[in-house]
Order: C-alpha cells, then structure tokens, then sequence
C-alpha cells in the first residue's frame, strides 16, 4: 500500500502532537489520529511502527523543540535574567504545548540515540545558564534538576487549574525563580 497523497511523516507527527494537546496525551490513538487525518488507521503504519513508534517520534519531537524553546529564551541574556527568561519559556511552552510536552515523559525507549543526543541538549543549554554561579560540576547538575522540578511543577499546577486565587501566576513563578536563584548566590556562602 502506497502512502496518501499529501500525507507525509511530518504531517502526521504535526497531526499527532496537536491532538495530544488538544486532547490529551492519552487520548492520542491510532485510530484518534487516523479520523484526524482522514486516513484508515493501517495507513499509518507506512510513517510510523505504531502506537510506540509514535510515542517515541512525539518525545523526540518535545524534548527537541523545548531544547529549541530554551536556547531562543536564554540567547540574549545571561546570569539571573537567563534563567528567569528560561523558566518563563518553559513554562510558556507546556501552557501551548501540554500533551507534546507529557510525550517527553513516555517514550518507550528513553535511551534512544537521537532521544538521548536531544536530552543532552537541552541539558546543556541549562548548564550553560547555570555557568555565571560557583557551582561545582555535581551542584550545577542538582540545580538543573530543582530548575527543571520548578518548571514542571509550576506548569502542571497551573494546567490542573491549581492557581485558582486572584493572583498573576507569572508574578508568583517570578518570585519562586527568584528565590531559587537566591538559593544559588547564597550555597558558598556559609
């Protein structure tokens, strides 16, 4: 069986992630995604190696357009206001992103080469910003994971609707960052 006319890999995946967000990640089916494109669902399996093999393709395609997100957040700017502009942006991207972003977290195969080369990526675009402090190599990394917790946190709150108080979430992630970098400034100080 030859592929649709017109319907490419991308296409598919682009198919995929925007009804994952519109969705939900776990409503995202073959068979969801087949009445999306207007296909039956053995089409797919010309782009695709079923649901895994689209589960990896969308955790791929989150981590990498994330680490995209964040490089384009931290260019113009460094030290505090990086990572302030960084969280801002991680968290700007699960808000337009929510069911791409959970995709990141259920990828059948983690170790993944083209996976893990985009992992490392986006660590390494926070270790960059994370190279103004005097950390050590284990506490930039530990820093990493508490930035990274923040955002994730913050981003799946407000996505549950747990910001329910009249008060700008964008102000409270400000301040919750600031506190985070004031832990930074302050852990040789002692």
């Amino acid at each position: 069986m030859s592929p649709r006319q017109g319907l490419d890999r991308g296409a598919l995946l682009s198919a995929a992630a925007q009804l994952a967000d519109s969705d939900g990640f776990h409503a995202l089916t073959l068979a969801a995604l087949a009445q999306r494109l207007d296909v039956r669902s053995p089409s797919l399996y010309n782009h695709i190696s079923g649901l895994p093999g689209l589960r990896q393709e969308l955790a791929l395609m989150s981590v990498q357009q994330l680490s995209r997100t964040l490089t384009a957040a931290a260019a113009d700017c460094s030290g505090d206001e990086a990572i302030q502009a960084v969280a801002a942006a991680y968290i700007g991207f699960v808000r337009e992103h929510p069911g791409l972003y959970e995709a990141s977290f259920h990828a059948p195969d983690r170790e993944e080469p083209q996976l893990a080369e985009a992992s490392k990526a986006a660590l390494e675009v926070l270790l960059h910003i994370l190279q103004p402090y005097p950390l050590t190599e284990a506490e930039a990394l530990h820093a990493v994971r508490g930035l990274r917790s923040l955002c994730h946190g913050f981003a799946s709150m407000g996505a549950q609707g747990g910001f329910g108080m009249d008060f700008d979430p964008d102000e409270s992630l400000r301040l919750t960052i600031a506190a985070f970098l004031k832990g930074l400034h302050h852990l040789h100080q002692a």
